[in-house]
């Protein structure tokens, strides 16, 4: 068939990374924008929503993928990975535009989540050293309702600096792409490509100096939609990719906002409250630019890369093995920032409470 011939995929995510630069561009002038305030890295109203882009390659690549697979025009799973991942987008693009609270975000995902459960995309099976692999039962449902919201909201978070979310998104996806590529996954193959395609279009915007961020609508849209993928490739392609590549590839985002939360849990501050404690955003109060940062990302995704392609090639649950080298990074660099945050002052329970007095 012409439309799974490998030239076409390639003439088609060109043709998806200048639809997404275009429509950055048009988005650009927009004025959705993201006015500064005491916890912005941006010192100037900026035109937000750029991740209409993002949004729309993704409903390219899924058309394609309808195109190159008829059968999924009477899967339910389908409609219910594409319609909730338009929902999470939606909403979180009203967002942008009113600025409604997190709580009402929030629901949306869950709702979104939900949708995915209903059409029977769940992780159906883990596996745990020294145990195997384990076979979930119900716990599939609320195990996989978390890593949907939670991943969402991962991401959500991390999107704080120019280029940071948009080129971690451009990496996970081409990785993720030539990984389920290996693996015989064509569906989520050309649903990764279309992720990438759309970064890459917008990231040549978004490069720091920024002159567009991706806003709710992509930054949300990106978390849900590669948790979702997750699931698809574990649950749907014929070749069964290992749920645990995903967590992999985005284990720095995973980690640093895990760590987060723990750290102002401990100090017993408000987990719902806006706030510039991310090891990547003291990173960058430390002196270092938006642009050093977000290298720093990308090599991060550059190890978690190559360890999942490691990861496959391990069998069973020694899998998970693979996971304590980015892991011991990860702590590595947890340390060096906290250390020399506390030296600079920017960590503490007084300035944890500086800050909650100016909400």
């Amino acid at each position: 068939m012409l439309l799974s011939h490998p030239l076409t995929h390639l003439l088609f995510a060109s043709l998806l990374v200048v639809a997404a630069a275009v429509i950055t561009r048009v988005m650009a002038r927009v004025k959705i924008l993201d006015v500064p305030n005491q916890r912005s890295s941006h010192q100037v109203a900026t035109p937000k929503s750029g991740g209409v882009a993002l949004v729309v390659a993704f409903l390219g690549a899924a058309l394609m993928a309808a195109a190159v697979q008829p059968e999924l025009a009477g899967a339910g799973w389908y409609w219910g990975f594409v319609g909730s991942a338009l929902l999470v987008a939606g909403v979180a693009f009203y967002d942008d535009v009113t600025q409604k609270s997190f709580l009402f975000k929030f629901l949306s995902q869950m709702v979104a989540a939900a949708v995915v459960l209903l059409f029977g995309l769940v992780v159906e099976r883990l596996a745990i050293p020294g145990v195997g692999v384990v076979e979930l039962g119900w716990v599939s449902y609320p195990l996989t309702f978390l890593w949907l919201v939670g991943l969402t909201n991962a991401f959500n978070f991390m999107d704080g600096l120019d280029g940071l979310a948009g080129g971690v998104a451009l990496l996970t996806a081409i990785f993720f792409g030539l990984l389920t590529f290996r693996q015989g996954g064509s569906f989520s193959f050309i649903l990764a490509y279309g992720v990438a395609a759309g970064a890459a279009g917008f990231l040549r915007y978004n490069f720091p100096p920024a002159k567009i961020f991706m806003g709710d609508v992509g930054s949300a849209f990106v978390g849900f939609l590669f948790a979702a993928l997750a699931v698809v490739a574990a649950n749907r392609e014929p070749g069964h990719i290992s749920f645990l590549v995903m967590p992999m590839l985005l284990f720095h985002f995973i980690f640093d906002t895990a760590f987060t939360l723990w750290r102002r849990w401990r100090a017993g501050r408000n987990l719902l409250q806006a706030h510039r404690e991310h090891l990547y955003q003291l990173f960058n109060q430390l002196g270092y630019s938006h642009r050093v940062v977000a290298i720093s990302q990308y090599l991060m995704c550059l190890v978690q890369g190559a360890m999942a392609w490691v990861m496959l090639h391990i069998e069973g649950a020694a899998r998970l093995w693979a996971f304590l080298p980015v892991l011991l990074l990860q702590v590595g660099y947890a340390g060096w920032v906290m250390t020399r945050a506390r030296r600079a002052g920017l960590v503490g329970t007084n300035v944890g409470k500086m800050d909650e007095r100016k909400e």
